[in-house]
């Protein structure tokens, strides 16, 4: 029987520190007790248990009882005799005469619907069969190939074939593992799964979307994506049947974790137990809004710091995760960060934003920004660099760049396709938003055209290149993909643009609705060659170790930048890089409208992709030392 296993690690996090401790249940069936620390100048807690997670009286009121801990704070705890399994409780803080307002607290690992009371259950019942023998899929940092998706978007639309259409489930039945597998990616970036404000439980039957950015209860699976959010149980089962359909698919699981900012300041489960603690303050005591939605979280504070270290820990422990993005995580400072990647196993996969949305009442030399990514061994951050290069500025939806013929973004693209490490033929002077080549290490650097957050790629290319055809934007679509797969970074895609996806130009779709957010699977069928292109592509880059060196030295003596033009970046991966059995790989991105000449060494190369098409087996031969690359395309030659 698992009693609590979060309130193990936040005990072992307690001794560690001096300062920490769970308030957390700790659950038999002879007697529950339960913990909450606050503020020293708390004036008493009342437990409260309940029968239901929404409604109803409280079935019994406790006073807590205080005890001193480290730091000046108090730990209350509270011991209920009987079998308590199934019941809900709260906290109810009074600091001064003042009630802050009842919270399932912040370390609940089970609520109710809307995470208004946490659980009581013992965890061991959430485990689906076989459950113990899940295993992280074996995949290196170097060999990942992200894909980024929200669990409505993909299986909302009818076209999808799914049947639990919105839900965690749906990515446990063989249509959705299939179609994975057969795009090629092994690592599923899932959009925010934790508890979270915007979606009402209560209210399922009515359409709501968000993409759940405002955290509610951060160790807690959200109940919106569950088949039934009154049940604890269930969202906690289903989240963890998801990641063992994925596992044993051989696809890891990457939750995408938003500790830099909460839903609010005054109903936040922070504030409610002690107040202005996890928050930070500006000079003249206004609230820092590093996140852009209000207030900013202080992870440089011991119990804060703490919290996100065990919270990623339990994620680990509790359902396998693989990895973690980090939202905005230039709102953290360095100190955490590199305390979270040394707390968990080396396998796990760490990245984020390396940017704030604002302002940060911390100085910038002091958070997890791009600029300071080779300051965190282990941790990467995505390339604005190399995504904006290609298809124009985050700020500007009309504006267009390389995709688009725009001059002087070659060097950025060569900025991303050696990952971001230091290399003798790339000018940093000239690359776009980076002063210095910020990764140590090639899987420090996240290469990427289009996220959920942005306009994808279809509706970029649409805004960006007044009067493109279907003919060019699927060229162009598919240059942009080469780019990012054959970079040394890891490669990031977003949901749905194996299908040509749209959005109908909606640039933040956070709460749009299911017509601007949905797949529309059909487009499988409409558009072939495009799923058919993407697979190929990842599977050579699988294939081919050369397009994943892993390692910074590695790609400064294997990779050779050849000569570029406007329009025109063309690379040599030489002397069988990282043992690839082809002895040397010519890859030439085309983003002009007419053909171009290029040098290569002498000889007969075979041609591996060239327009639209990509076969590793050959799709004729071409004669250095000049060949020519297609129009809006690429060009991918080797020698065995």
């Amino acid at each position: 029987m698992k009693t609590s296993r979060l309130l193990g690690l936040a005990v072992a996090a307690m001794i560690s520190l001096g300062a920490m401790a769970s308030p957390e249940m700790t659950y038999t069936p002879q007697a529950t007790t339960f913990k909450v620390v606050t503020l020293g100048a708390a004036q008493g807690v009342t437990l409260r248990l309940y029968d239901q997670g929404t409604g109803g009286k409280a079935r019994k009121s406790l006073k807590m009882t205080a005890k001193p801990i480290a730091d000046g704070n108090l730990e209350w705890t509270a011991t209920v005799t009987g079998n308590l399994k199934g019941k809900f409780y709260t906290f109810d803080v009074r600091q001064g005469s003042k009630s802050l307002g009842e919270t399932p607290g912040i370390w609940a690992t089970a609520v109710g619907a809307n995470g208004q009371r946490a659980a009581v259950l013992d965890l061991a019942d959430t485990d689906p069969e076989g459950w113990r023998n899940d295993r992280r899929p074996a995949v290196a940092a170097k060999d990942l190939v992200l894909y980024e998706l929200h669990h409505r978007d993909f299986s909302i639309d009818p076209s999808s074939g799914l049947q639990h259409k919105g839900k965690y489930l749906a990515l446990t039945e063989p249509r959705a593992i299939e179609h994975l597998k057969a795009l090629g990616v092994n690592a599923v970036h899932i959009l925010p799964s934790f508890d979270y404000a915007s979606v009402d439980e209560t209210r399922l039957a009515q359409p709501q979307y968000n993409w759940g950015y405002d955290p509610v209860n951060y160790n807690v699976p959200e109940g919106g994506y569950s088949t039934d959010p009154y049940t604890p149980a269930t969202r906690i089962r289903e989240f963890k049947q998801m990641v063992q359909a994925l596992h044993a698919a051989g696809i890891k699981v990457i939750l995408d974790v938003v500790y830099n900012h909460t839903f609010n300041i005054d109903g936040s489960n922070f504030q409610r137990t002690m107040p202005d603690y996890f928050f930070r303050r500006n000079a003249d005591g206004s609230y820092s809004n590093g996140s852009g939605c209000g207030n900013e979280t202080a992870s440089e504070r011991p119990l804060m710091r703490q919290f996100m270290v065990e919270s990623a820990r339990y994620w680990v422990d509790e359902y396998h995760i693989d990895g973690f993005r980090f939202d905005l995580m230039g709102v953290h400072d360095i100190a955490t960060m590199n305390a979270i990647r040394s707390a968990l196993p080396h396998d796990i996969f760490i990245y984020g934003e390396g940017w704030a949305a604002g302002g940060c009442a911390l100085p910038n030399d002091q958070l997890g920004m791009k600029a300071n990514i080779d300051r965190m061994p282990g941790i990467a951050a995505f390339s604005d660099d190399i995504r904006d290069a290609l298809r124009g500025p985050w700020d500007g939806d009309d504006k267009a760049a390389f995709l688009g013929r725009v001059k002087g973004n070659e060097e950025s693209i060569k900025f991303g396709i050696a990952g971001g490490v230091s290399h003798p033929q790339v000018d940093i002077a000239k690359v776009n938003y980076s002063n210095h080549f910020w990764a140590t290490q090639p899987t420090q650097l996240i290469s990427y055209v289009s996220c959920h957050d942005d306009m994808c790629l279809v509706d970029r290319l649409k805004a960006s290149i007044p009067g493109i055809t279907l003919d060019e934007l699927i060229r162009l679509d598919l240059l942009a993909q080469t780019a990012v797969m054959t970079s040394q970074g890891v490669p990031f895609m977003l949901s749905g643009e194996e299908m040509l996806r749209t959005k109908l130009g909606v640039h933040n779709s956070y709460n749009s609705p299911d017509s601007i957010n949905h797949l529309d699977w059909t487009n499988l069928e409409r558009y072939p060659q495009v799923m058919e292109y993407y697979s190929r592509l990842i599977a050579l880059r699988k294939h081919h170790p050369a397009f994943h060196l892993g390692d910074a030295d590695l790609v400064r003596r294997h990779l050779e930048f050849l000569p570029t033009s406007d329009g025109l970046v063309a690379f040599r991966l030489k002397d069988h890089a990282g043992g690839d059995s082809w002895a040397d790989i010519v890859v030439a991105l085309n983003a002009n409208r007419e053909p171009r000449a290029i040098a290569v060494p002498e000889g007969q190369w075979k041609v591996a992709c060239r327009r639209l098409a990509i076969d590793e087996r050959g799709l004729g031969t071409l004669d250095g030392p000049t060949v020519t690359v297609p129009a809006q395309s690429a060009l991918i030659i080797y020698k065995n």
